[in-house]
């Protein structure tokens, strides 16, 4: 049996809740311990239902701007690995891989052209979006894309109560970004 749906486990995220004054709670993960500050997104647990029945969720929310950056980075990765057949990305390599620091400076260059490449001619879209994982090791998982400038705890506060209510309306226009506006502060 999947834990996300023991009544145990729901009562004790429930008393974590409590203890915390929220409905929610955030769950640890390894990569954020190196990061100062992120406002881009946030994993969070919180107990809802599913037919009829509690659950708890588990929710990767992040901004559109986030989520367009990945898949800009994803797709100009791509194009440098059909330019350079057999290139492993230096986060992708195992940790016995060698390393050839040469092509690994061809491969940024190139990847750095794609992405730019990439945003100028708007290639890639993004909308709001809720995709819902009912295989997940852990209750229901959930990746969630909201059109905010950050992820706060009002921001996951307003999206958890609607998603419950069964009220949630996302936008359904699609986004472009450019790296280049961050550096600019727009």
């Amino acid at each position: 049996m999947n834990p996300g749906f023991d009544p145990e486990e729901i009562a004790q995220l429930k008393k974590e809740c409590k203890a915390e004054g929220t409905n929610f709670i955030y769950v640890e993960d390894g990569f954020e311990e190196d990061e100062e500050e992120n406002n881009e997104h946030a994993h969070v647990q919180f107990i809802g239902f599913k037919n009829d029945r509690e659950v708890i969720y588990d929710a990767l929310i992040y901004t559109l701007r986030l989520h367009h950056a990945t898949k800009v980075y994803d797709l100009a990765l791509e194009r440098v690995q059909k330019q350079m057949p057999g290139y492993v990305s230096p986060d992708e390599r195992s940790i016995d891989a060698p390393e050839d620091s040469e092509k690994d400076e061809e491969a940024e260059l190139l990847l750095t052209e794609f992405i730019e490449e990439i945003e100028e001619d708007e290639e890639m879209k993004v909308s709001e979006h809720v995709e819902v994982d009912t295989d997940f090791e852990y209750g229901i998982g959930l990746e969630v894309g909201l059109n905010r400038d950050e992820i706060t705890v009002k921001t996951i506060d307003d999206f958890i109560a609607h998603f419950n209510a069964d009220r949630l309306k996302l936008d359904k226009d699609v986004y472009s970004f450019r790296s280049s506006e961050e550096e600019d502060g727009y």
